[in-house]
This record gives C-alpha cells, sequence and structure tokens, in this order.
C-alpha cells in the first residue's frame, strides 16, 4: 500500500512538515506493510511561504523590518523561478506570532514590516511577488504595507497620518503619488486561507479582530476604520473592495492590496497544490491522510485537508482526516470528502495539554491507522 501524507499546519502546536512526520512514524510502527510521503501543506496560512519556498527549492533572504509595532526585527522571504518570483509571508513581519498576548493591539499594529519586504522584494529584480497572508496581528486594511510602498494617507488638513487604525481614524484621503512604481509592473498574488468579507459581523474586524487582541468596542473602531478606508478607496480607484471574495483577509490587507496594488486574490490550498504539483504526488497512491487542529464545517470554505480530499477523491483515492477536534455526530457534507474522520486525542483534557501532545497523539493516531487497516487486509 502506497499512503501518501499530507497535513496542514496543527495551529499553534506543530507545523505542517513535523505533522506529517509524526504520522509516518506511527504508520512504521504498525503491522501494515506500505510505503508513506510526505507531502506537508499549507492554504495560505502561518507556515506557507517557508513550504512554498523549501518545496520549490527557493534561496531565503534575510532583512531588518518593523514588526507589528515598529520594533526592528529580522524577517526573510524566499526567491523562486530562478530569482523572478518572491514569496512574502506576512507572518514573519506582522505575525501575531511576533508579540505577547499583552502586547496585542490590533488598533495600533500595522502591517508595514511586510511592506518594506515586498520593497526589498523589488530590490532583486523580480517580476511577481506572492504573499501568504495568514496569521496577520493587523486589521489595517493593508494600510501599512502601502505606506512602506511610499502610499500617504491625509487627513483633513493634508497632513500625513500614521498608518495603523487609530492613526488613520481621521484619514480623508490616500494620496498615491509616491508610490514605488516597480510595484506596477509586478504580479502580486495574495494567498487567502479565509472567505471572509471586508465589513460587519462576518467582517474582518468582528470575526478576527478578537483573536488580535480587539475588545467588542476595539472591533466596532476597526470595522468603522475599514468603511472609511474602502469608501474613500472606491471614490479614488473605482474598486470596491468590500465586495470581492477573500477581502477579509489578513485585517483587509488582501482588499487594500487589491484595490491600490491590482493584487490577484486566491484560494491559498489551490494555489500551493499547483505550484507545488500536488497531482504529481497523488499519482500510484493508495490513501490520503491529511488533517490539522480542527475538521469541521469551516473545512470546507478552502481549508487545506478540504483542498488534498477534493483532489484525492477526484483521482478516487480514499481519505482519512485526522484532527484534534472533529465532528460529535456524523456529516453528511464532510463524509462526500473524507472517508473517516479520526481524533487524534485519547482521554479528556485541557486543550493547553492536547496541543502540547500533538506529536505524540499523531504517532499514536498513525500507528492506529496501519493497525486497522493491516487487521482487515488480513481479515480479507
Amino acid at each position: 500500500m502506497n499512503i501518501l501524507i499530507a497535513p496542514n499546519a496543527f495551529k499553534n502546536s506543530l507545523n505542517a512538515s513535523d505533522a506529517a512526520f509524526a504520522i509516518r512514524q506511527g504508520l512504521a510502527l504498525s503491522n501494515l506493510d506500505c510505503t508513506t510521503a510526505c507531502f506537508p501543506i499549507a492554504d495560505g496560512g502561518d507556515g506557507t511561504g517557508s513550504l512554498i519556498i523549501e518545496k520549490c527549492g527557493g534561496k531565503v533572504i534575510e532583512k531588518e523590518v518593523q514588526d507589528p509595532l515598529g520594533n526592528k526585527i529580522k524577517a526573510s522571504f524566499g526567491l523562486i523561478d530562478k530569482g523572478q518570483t518572491a514569496v512574502i509571508e506576512m507572518a514573519d513581519a506582522s505575525g501575531l506570532r511576533l508579540l505577547n498576548k499583552g502586547e496585542l493591539d490590533p488598533l495600533k499594529a500595522s502591517s508595514y514590516g511586510t511592506g518594506e519586504l515586498v520593497r526589498f522584494a523589488l530590490d532583486t529584480g523580480v517580476n511577481k511577488i506572492i504573499i501568504a497572508m495568514g496569521g496577520s496581528a493587523t486589521v489595517d486594511g493593508g494600510c501599512g504595507i502601502l505606506n512602506a510602498l511610499g502610499v500617504s494617507f491625509l487627513n483633513a488638513f493634508g497632513e500625513s497620518l500614521p498608518a495603523n487604525p487609530e492613526g488613520l481614524a481621521g484619514m480623508v484621503e490616500v494620496d498615491a503619488s509616491g508610490l514605488d512604481k516597480r510595484i506596477l509592473s509586478c504580479e502580486i498574488v495574495i494567498l487567502c486561507d479565509v472567505d471572509n468579507e471586508l465589513l460587519g459581523l462576518c467582517g474582518a474586524a468582528h470575526v478576527f479582530g478578537p483573536q488580535k487582541g480587539a475588545t467588542p468596542e476595539a472591533a466596532e473602531l476597526l470595522d468603522d476604520f475599514l468603511k472609511n478606508f474602502a469608501a474613500i478607496s472606491s471614490r479614488q480607484t473605482g474598486t470596491d473592495m468590500a465586495g470581492i471574495k477573500h477581502s477579509g483577509t489578513a485585517g483587509g490587507a488582501a482588499a487594500g492590496l487589491h484595490a491600490w496594488l491590482n493584487a490577484k486574490l486566491v484560494n491559498g490550498i489551490d494555489y500551493f497544490l499547483s505550484l507545488t504539483d500536488f497531482n504529481e504526488a497523488l499519482k500510484n497512491c493508495d490513501l490520503l491522510i491529511t488533517g490539522e487542529g480542527s475538521i469541521d464545517k469551516q473545512t470546507l470554505q478552502g481549508k487545506g485537508p478540504f483542498g488534498v480530499a477534493v483532489k484525492a477523491k477526484n483521482a478516487n483515492v480514499p481519505v482519512i482526516g485526522v484532527a484534534g477536534k472533529i465532528p460529535l455526530g456524523h456529516d453528511e457534507e464532510l463524509s462526500k470528502y473524507f472517508d473517516v474522520l479520526m481524533p487524534i486525542n485519547n482521554e479528556p483534557g485541557y486543550i493547553a495539554t492536547a496541543m502540547k501532545n500533538t506529536r505524540e497523539n499523531l504517532i499514536r493516531t498513525g500507528k492506529m491507522i496501519g493497525d486497522l487497516i493491516a487487521l482487515d487486509n488480513g481479515a480479507g
């Protein structure tokens, strides 16, 4: 039996590569006679950029940039396609993982550092930039990125404002006259890991703001800021950035870059699987094992495990999904793509404890899968 192991990262616990290796280790400990191949995946979330660079044999370049609160840090981007394409991970410069819990404040946080990485990439002469936007600490509509590329945001007196939501509360105009013109001849592709719209109760501020430290009052202010930015952008560019799919990605950064830089917003997992030639890895595969922290209804909105499950089903390959959390009862929609869903936890406990034990739980689950298949084969 040839088994392809293609999990997403288990958020805040184990990256995709380590998750794949843990499942593989479990299968090796089982009674199943099989060959295994690891193909860790990413859907635009934190870790996508590094996986793309690794799979495409890219070069990593480190630079000094600003973190979400303006502190100097080291961050990196990659070059693939013989140096013609830059791969940028927004979380490297503007990510949640860069801040302590007590520092989280999306009213003050800016994506400026990601814009600096874009500028450094332009210095290398690239003609295409891929940005994976998951895991950001910001809800600034991409204003920080645009500011780093020379765009200014003006108040009623024509004064430039700080490029964060708090500072941009009085914005009445966007001045793009100083925009780095190199970006206009560069193709920009944004890998999105969510479908959320920009504004309202299902938008960037209300859904993702609390994860980034926003109180209910702050979420309202952030949504007001995004409404104002969207209105100004529509008036000046003719683009309705609030009405496009994926516009809520990375606190609206996807929408802002679409409106002002003509960035293309794409489903992260589909683009990743195409770029890394997943279909070739799927050939001669008898079983696909995928997974992430939770597999539920939201998984079907374009998450990594759903993306690989669709391709496996199209190739008539059965799919096992493993996760820390799965639905308690049978789910008809999920069952169309996952032949089996298995929880990896084996006893009640605190979430923090379960996350700490993810690697061991995946090894045990991998062994269980192997033993069950071996038992079934023996019985047949």
